[in-house]
């Protein structure tokens, strides 16, 4: 199999594999923030929630919901701040799987992967964990 990356372009590539990967999974996972409501435990993340309060309009009462389901919308998301961490991380998760499948392809076809699209590729990595970061600051 020919390959147009180095022993270290091939560990890069491992490394890349395995971030985007741990980025993406916890980004659709809904356990960013966890706690309780209404002495039942609750999760939410960017666009997922597990265990939310829903209104019954049979005992007029506000009853815990206990499953995990995704909001029905961009809009219904609670916040704008919640809506851009949507938004931010999840182009950071698709440059990240980007540059990582690049990559891999170069590990399978000779001459793929040059110089200088190394080094782009490493500012795309880049810019994709500095937004994610950024946001996990906060």
């Amino acid at each position: 199999m020919a390959s147009s990356l180095t022993c270290t372009g091939v560990i890069w590539t491992l490394l890349s594999l395995l971030c985007a990967a741990a980025s993406c999974v916890g980004f659709f996972m809904p356990y960013w923030l966890l706690g309780t409501q209404m002495d039942k435990p609750v999760s939410f993340g960017t666009f997922r929630r597990c265990s939310y309060p829903v209104r019954d309009e049979e005992k007029q009462a506000t009853v815990m919901l206990e499953q995990c389901g995704r909001y029905a919308s961009f809009n219904g998301i609670p916040s704008l701040e919640w809506r851009i961490c949507t938004v931010v991380t999840g182009v950071g998760c698709g440059l990240l799987l980007l540059v990582a499948l690049t990559a891999l392809m170069g590990c399978c076809i000779s001459d793929l992967i040059s110089r200088t699209i190394g080094r782009v590729a490493g500012g795309i990595q880049f810019v994709g964990e500095f937004t994610m970061s950024k946001l996990f600051q906060s």
